[in-house]
């Protein structure tokens, strides 16, 4: 006689299975901006961990002396500018003149897509070594130069090309350390700049009335050799859990276009182009006003490195800023604060006063645009081993920015009364709208990123 089946509070296991619904996964969507899994410590065994890693940390080290010796000394380009025109190349016009450096911040952002794809493929290391051949070799080459011939190539090329692969390769080694520590990590990276500009424009000067220009310019190539071989020894690439790429290397990949596809980065590389625009105006034009005003040369020099000394705040404080509340917000607010100060204090007031407040406050100011820019990158890059490519696409539409704000601003200021309260002010007018179309064009971007591009002002904490 076959048992009766065991009883359980009246419902037998065939009722229970047959009653309960089956269990269905759920799979949430994985927000936009996060971890990238390639690059997450935390889900990939045998990789070091994100935002804790002592050799991310090191890296930063290193990525400090590479910002120090390459945007450090673009940043300087107005001390040379006003040397020059004095001096070596006196019998050519300012304008003429201004081509060196602005074919100099040109150039730097021209190599970084050239140095960005070799990045992905071989690393900072490699990078590194041929920037310091050529950045310190050209700043020998310019100890020596004669004419206005030399002057351009071995400068405005060679030493120029130099500093656009060691700012590669220390931003983009930082980048592939961090996630959630990101913008700190690289405003901290950053803040080399600006002590390397504050370092460069008070100490340059003097030197060249001390031991003069040829020695001046020997002391800072080897100043800036000894700092590359710190970069060389610290700075490293996080490991990849999957290996490199070894598809062969194509010309094409020196010019990266196709990555402007998305929405997100493109729309990033145009604010930023708009930006970069107007964002280095001031560093050019400040000295040449104070010395049209009747500033003596080393007192028009002081602005820079006031401008310099306060932008080490204004390039560490918005990575930390963005860290916490959203780095297209914190680049949209500091750039509005950059804007407000062209129009209520370098406009609105001409004057020696003026020109120190607006100095000290635009250095804090417009300091995102080392540390945020590259942030801001990696944060719509949708493959991180590909972070090189993606910076390099990105500056390869700012570059041309960078080469034709100064003619521009010459032309403005020459068109300007000379008579006038301020012969300088439809230059400042033109820096102020540029970097108001570079606002819209990050709140785009934004908005672009978060995936409702028809709604810009929708915010959050991005």
């Amino acid at each position: 006689m076959a048992s009766s089946p065991p009883v359980s509070g009246g419902i037998s296991d065939a009722e229970k299975t047959s009653e309960t619904p089956p269990v269905i996964p759920v799979h949430h969507a994985e927000p936009r901006g996060s971890v990238d899994p390639v690059l997450d410590g935390q889900a990939q065994d045998g990789l070091p961990p994100l935002d804790k890693s002592p050799r991310g940390w090191l890296a930063v080290v290193g990525g400090f002396a590479c910002l120090f010796v390459s945007f450090g000394w673009i940043t300087c380009i107005g001390v040379f500018q006003a040397y020059y025109s004095t001096h070596q190349l006196r019998g050519y016009s300012a304008s003429t003149v201004g081509w060196i450096p602005s074919a100099e911040t040109f150039m730097l952002f021209l190599g970084v897509p050239i140095f960005g794809g070799l990045f992905d493929r071989l690393g900072p290391t490699f990078i590194l070594v041929i920037g310091t051949v050529l950045h310190v070799g050209g700043l020998l080459g310019v100890a020596n130069c004669q004419t206005y011939g030399q002057f351009f190539a071995a400068q405005s090329i060679v030493s120029a090309m130099g500093t656009g692969a060691i700012f590669v390769a220390g931003t983009t080694a930082v980048g592939t350390w961090f996630q959630a520590r990101r913008g700190l990590a690289l405003g901290l990276v950053s803040a080399g700049s600006a002590l390397g500009a504050v370092i460069g424009t008070a100490v340059i000067p003097v030197l060249f009335d001390r031991i003069g220009f040829p020695w001046t310019m020997r002391a800072v190539a080897l100043t800036y050799f000894v700092l590359m071989v710190v970069a060389i020894l610290t700075t490293t690439r996080r490991p990849q859990a999957t290996p490199p790429s070894r598809t062969p290397f194509r010309v094409s990949q020196l010019i990266p276009v196709s990555l402007l596809r998305p929405g997100p980065v493109l729309t990033l590389a145009i604010a930023c182009f708009f930006y970069f625009l107007g964002v280095f105006i001031p560093y050019n034009y400040m000295v040449v006003e104070a010395q049209d005003a009747g500033d003596s040369e080393r007192s028009a020099n002081n602005l820079l490195v006031i401008l310099s000394a306060t932008s080490t705040v204004g390039r560490v404080m918005p990575g930390w800023l963005g860290d916490r509340y959203g780095r297209f917000n914190t680049t949209i607010a500091f750039t509005f604060f950059s804007v407000f100060l062209v129009l209520a204090v370098w406009i609105a007031a001409p004057w020696r006063a003026g020109r120190i407040a607006f100095a000290a406050l635009y250095g804090f100011g417009s300091g995102t645009f080392v540390s945020m820019v590259p942030t801001l990158i990696a944060q719509v890059c949708p493959d991180m081993s590909k972070l090189g490519l993606y910076l390099g696409a990105v500056y390869l539409v700012i570059a041309p920015s960078v080469l034709i704000a100064q003619p521009v601003a010459g032309a403005l200021a020459e068109a300007g009364d000379k008579n006038g309260r301020d012969p300088y002010v439809w230059l400042k007018v033109f820096c102020a709208l540029a970097m108001l179309v570079g606002i819209l064009g990050f709140i785009a971007a934004r908005a672009s990123y978060q995936g409702h591009a028809r709604k810009l002002w929708t915010s959050g904490r991005v």
